[in-house]
């Protein structure tokens, strides 16, 4: 009853307005030779960051429907944290010019005309292969006149205009219209979603199964977790998401279940099938999300290609992945359902290579180039797990107790008071008078001699003496 998504219930402000506070953690790779990858050298990165945001999330247009269900926007809100911070916003790093590289791949097969025409529009606009920005630009967008010249020769190639950059709707924006059960009709049902943006499944990808919109929006799960699997839909990666059990544990007292990425996670489909709809694939431990990121050579994985095929980590130099620092978790609390601590990581990753027609690409060989990696991170504290604490873990180990104290107290009760009628009536049996009647030897039965006699003799009357 109090993990349902009803405003009478504990958990329901929780759930509006999440208490717990969640940070975005970005890690930036920086191309420290961006020259000699023009003429086909390997690509040797150095890790910058992190460059930490105090993440605000609350719902809004609440809206509660007959179904058991109820549909809500929830929105995010950024705020640069120096402290926590290795640098800041306004530093400068090299990193691929993400507009022109994505554009020069996107356009590889069309005729070599209008490749021409982009190229000498790239020239006349100075674009090069790599450029130099400051942080903020690159997270919240900058004026490029790229994106106007490519809508003149291509138009519709990049369906946006003004600002590019790679988290401006990540911002003060809403990550969809998320329709959820209550709850109110089934407490198994509630979290999961029922529809987003009024979808029953998402139509990016080229199965039924990969577009399937399966378990929760990813904040909270029903309660009574077994330890197998959980599932939630993820906006960001126009997926859902299977997380299997890894291991039970506590945090900071409180018991939990931790999940985590299996490796068929971003596998390709030959190494594991059922990814087979999120293809056309490359190698295993990364995903080709281009379908729903306006067609760019877009790929997502783990950080420092984790968990991925080795020639990824091999074709650059510079990476180090390591299931501590970059594989992602959740720890939630089974019997409600209600994450205690997590740190969802994610990694960007462009696609480059030469493209033939336009120079600006060089001989830049085929790689899947890091670009950023990024880690939602958040757990419960304060008053919150103070409260969490003290209702689902402190109350119900005193409950426990209690219990086997004043079982452990009624067994010695029990026998006390067995002891006590025993003595009783023991007592009550040598206070009362013997009958010496009982005594004589009773007759010796036959078959005509009841079973239930009277033993005393019959009286006699002092007349027939």
């Amino acid at each position: 009853q109090n993990v349902r998504i009803d405003p009478s219930s504990i958990s329901f402000q929780m759930w509006k307005d999440i208490p717990v506070p969640f940070y975005l953690s970005v890690h930036f790779f920086e191309v420290l030779n961006p020259k000699q990858v023009l003429q086909g050298a390997k690509p040797v990165l150095s890790q910058r960051g992190p460059y930490v945001y105090r993440e605000y999330r609350y719902k809004t247009n609440i809206t509660f429907h007959e179904n058991g269900t109820v549909s809500y926007l929830e929105y995010r809100n950024l705020f640069f944290q120096p402290d926590l911070s290795n640098g800041t916003e306004d530093e400068y790093v090299v990193v691929p010019n993400i507009l022109m590289m994505g554009a020069a791949v996107m356009m590889e097969k069309l005729p070599n005309f209008l490749k021409i025409l982009l190229s000498g529009a790239l020239a006349g606009l100075k674009q090069e292969a790599f450029m130099n920005r400051t942080v903020g630009e690159i997270m919240w967008g900058y004026e490029d006149p790229l994106i106007d010249a490519i809508n003149m020769i291509v138009p519709g190639l990049i369906p946006f205009k003004g600002k590019f950059g790679l988290f401006m709707d990540f911002n003060n924006s809403n990550s969809g219209l998320f329709t959820v059960n209550t709850g109110m009709k089934n407490i198994s049902q509630v979290h999961m979603v029922d529809s987003w943006n009024g979808l029953k499944k998402v139509n990016y990808w080229r199965s039924s199964q990969c577009n399937m919109i399966n378990g929760t929006a990813g904040e909270m799960w029903p309660p009574f977790m077994s330890p197998t699997s959980l599932e939630f839909y993820s906006p960001d990666a126009c997926r859902s998401m299977t997380l299997v059990y890894e291991q039970s544990g506590k945090f900071k007292g409180v018991p939990t279940y931790r999940f985590v990425a299996p490796k068929t996670l971003f596998a390709n489909g030959t190494d594991y099938p059922p990814n087979e709809g999120f293809c056309p694939c490359m190698q295993s431990g990364i995903q080709n999300v281009s379908t729903c990121r306006l067609n760019a050579p877009m790929f997502i994985s783990h950080p420092h290609f984790y968990n991925a095929d080795p020639s990824l980590v091999d074709a650059v130099q510079g990476l180090h992945p390591s299931k501590e620092q970059h594989g992602l978790f959740l720890d939630v609390h089974p019997m409600t359902g209600i994450p205690m601590n997590c740190s969802i990581k994610l990694q960007l990753n462009l696609y480059i290579k030469q493209v033939s027609g336009i120079i600006q690409t060089g001989k830049i060989k085929p790689v899947v180039l890091p670009l950023l990696w990024f880690a939602e991170s958040g757990s419960i504290e304060g008053s919150v797990l103070k409260q969490f604490y003290t209702n689902l873990v402190l109350l119900p180990s005193v409950l426990e107790y209690l219990q086997y104290i004043f079982l452990g107290l009624s067994v010695p009760l029990i026998i006390s008071a067995a002891v006590l009628v025993a003595m009783s009536k023991r007592s009550a049996a040598e206070k009362s008078p013997r009958d010496p009647a009982r005594h004589s030897r009773a007759p010796p039965s036959s078959e005509t001699t009841p079973l239930l006699q009277d033993t005393d003799p019959p009286s006699q009357d002092p007349a027939h003496a």
